[in-house]
Order: structure tokens, then C-alpha cells, then sequence
């Protein structure tokens, strides 16, 4: 498992990954940002690291389950590295009678964006990786400006293909576009997300200015919003009307 955290106002940030005992990834990242002078533990020191704070661990077993066995078992007989999402079940809704173009629909990364009172922006993003990964392979979602990133403007969280996310330096573009062009957040997600290989990415994000967005270049993408003042948003599907997936202005 991997994870990472981000202030906006400080730029104060903490990751981990190669975890297999620790409950709450993303607790761990954030000791590293608050207790170390680091920014990054992997493997066998963030294990230390976690058992020296107390956080919460479990046996390796713990973690492991039937389905996640057999979906392992596919793959490896497939010899392909897939993103850990659960597969629909054909003919469940008039979206799923059909596989989708892509098989990175419903991807299995965790992510978060916020915005306080005051205007200070925060991220997180948590994983557990792919399925048939090698072992040692890092992902995204830890590494500051390939998976997650905020600073002063916006804070963005990315979920999908790692290695496209790393290659095309998706969330770090996004504060790019917006900090050097002058392009607002939904302008900004949706040109860096259309510049990425179809079926590979997707984002949540939200500005100082309270512009939420959610865009993404799968099939599907479970997603969410919500404000102090009640507005509240849930999506997975891609709108009929909009092929890159969906951005939205929300008014906090």
C-alpha cells in the first residue's frame, strides 16, 4: 500500500509506500509530514517508522482475501499487471452490457481534495497498487506532482494508470497550466486529462476560488462533492453528452 498528503498553504507534505502491515496508509503519511524532516518512507523504514508512532497495524494476512486471491489468479494467467477495481458484472445495468473500451473503468485508488474556511488547500491519496505488480514497483499516488499535489491556487488527486500518471506529470500540469497560463481549474484538468492516452486517467480537484472539478478519460469514475452550504454531488458513469468525463463549478 502507498499513500501521500499535502498542505496547500505550506507545501508541507508526507508519503510512504511498500507498506503490507500498516491499517491507514494515508494516517502513516501524515506522521511523516508532521514527526520526520523527510517527505518520503518506503518498505522496511516506513514499517519501523509506523510501529515507532503506534499506529495501527494488522498481519499481512489481514489484508488478503478470497476475491482479491482470485483476481490475482486471473491475472497472473493472463500475464498482465491490471488496476485494482472490482470488474462488472455484465448485463447488472444497460451501462455494463457491454465491457467497456477500457479496463481501467472503475479504478481503485482513493483520493481527496479540501478547502477550509480560510481558503487553505489539502490532498490525499491512498492505493494499494495493480494487480500482478512487480515487487518494488511504486506507483503514482506517492510521489509529490505525478499523483497528488496542492499549493496556494488548487490541490489535485489523480487515480489510474501509475506509469502514465509519472510519464505525463498530471496533477503537477494541472497547478502549471493554472499558475503560468492564467487557465482556470476546469480548463486547466480538462486539457491535461485530454493530453493523456485515453482509459488511463482521472482527477478530483479544487481551487482556492472553491471550483471544484472531477474529469477523467475512462469509462467510469466513482466520484464525489459536497459543500458546508448543501450542495452535494455523486457520479460514476461518463454524462452521455460529455466523452471526457465531467467537471463542475461548485460555489463553497
Amino acid at each position: 500500500m502507498e499513500a501521500c498528503v499535502m498542505e496547500g498553504a505550506t507545501l508541507r507534505c508526507g508519503a510512504v509506500s511498500g507498506l503490507s502491515t500498516v491499517v491507514n496508509a494515508v494516517s502513516l503519511a501524515r506522521l511523516v509530514m508532521e514527526k520526520t524532516p523527510h517527505i518520503y518512507l518506503a518498505f522496511d523504514g516506513a514499517e519501523a517508522f509506523a510501529r515507532e508512532q503506534g499506529v495501527e497495524t494488522k498481519d499481512p494476512s489481514h489484508f488478503i482475501t478470497q476475491h482479491n486471491i482470485e483476481r490475482l489468479r486471473q491475472a497472473k494467467e493472463a500475464n498482465r499487471v491490471q488496476i485494482d477495481y472490482p470488474q462488472p458484472m455484465k448485463g447488472h445495468s444497460p451501462k455494463e452490457a457491454q465491457a467497456p473500451a477500457d479496463d481501467n473503468n472503475q479504478t481503485g485508488t482513493v483520493g481527496c481534495v479540501a478547502i477550509d474556511a480560510a481558503g487553505n488547500l489539502a490532498t490525499a491519496t491512498s492505493t494499494g497498487g495493480l494487480v500482478n505488480k512487480m515487487a518494488g514497483r511504486i506507483g503514482d499516488t506517492p510521489v509529490v506532482g505525478a499523483g497528488t499535489y496542492a499549493n496556494s491556487l488548487c490541490a489535485v488527486s489523480a487515480t489510474g494508470k501509475g506509469e502514465e500518471i509519472i510519464r505525463y506529470t498530471v496533477v503537477c500540469d494541472v497547478v502549471a497550466l493554472m499558475e503560468h497560463r492564467g487557465l482556470p481549474l476546469r480548463d486547466a484538468a480538462a486539457r491535461v486529462v485530454a493530453g493523456v492516452p485515453r482509459g488511463t486517467v482521472g482527477l478530483v480537484a479544487v481551487s482556492t476560488a472553491g471550483e471544484v472539478c472531477m474529469v477523467h478519460n475512462t469509462t467510469a469514475m466513482f466520484r464525489a462533492c459536497a459543500t458546508e452550504a448543501g450542495h452535494a454531488e455523486v457520479g460514476i458513469w461518463t454524462d452521455a453528452d460529455d466523452a471526457d468525463g465531467e467537471s463542475v463549478s461548485v460555489g463553497l
